[in-house]
């Protein structure tokens, strides 16, 4: 499971080859352009997380119902994987959470 985040490319900082109804509508980041390819990046990095959590889920079901072909380790890894990605997904948050606070109490 990779989670690192690309380098933005110039195709999506400046926001060509999206459609109108997507700039408009589905981005929270505003106008800039920049902040959509970011939060381009973060919606595929937290799919990415949950398609983990899912596989992990679905492979510690199988060995819960005795499967001969899924491996207790396996499925420990797949657990693991899981969890470090949705802790890495946690921690951007709290600092995304955080800098927005600090931009907010700034005084003017």
């Amino acid at each position: 499971m990779d989670l690192r985040i690309n380098a933005l490319n110039s195709q999506a900082a400046t926001g060509v080859g999206r459609s109108a109804s997507a700039r408009g509508a589905g981005s929270s980041a505003g106008v800039g352009g920049v902040g959509s390819g970011f939060a381009d990046n973060f919606k595929t990095a937290l799919q990415s997380v949950s398609k983990a959590q899912n596989e992990a889920s679905s492979l510690q079901m199988e060995v819960q119902k005795g499967n001969p072909n899924v491996s207790l380790e396996e499925t420990m890894l797949a657990m693991q994987k899981a969890q470090i990605g949705f802790q890495a997904t946690l921690n951007v948050r709290n600092r995304m959470v955080q800098a927005y606070t600090d931009i907010m109490n700034m005084s003017v």
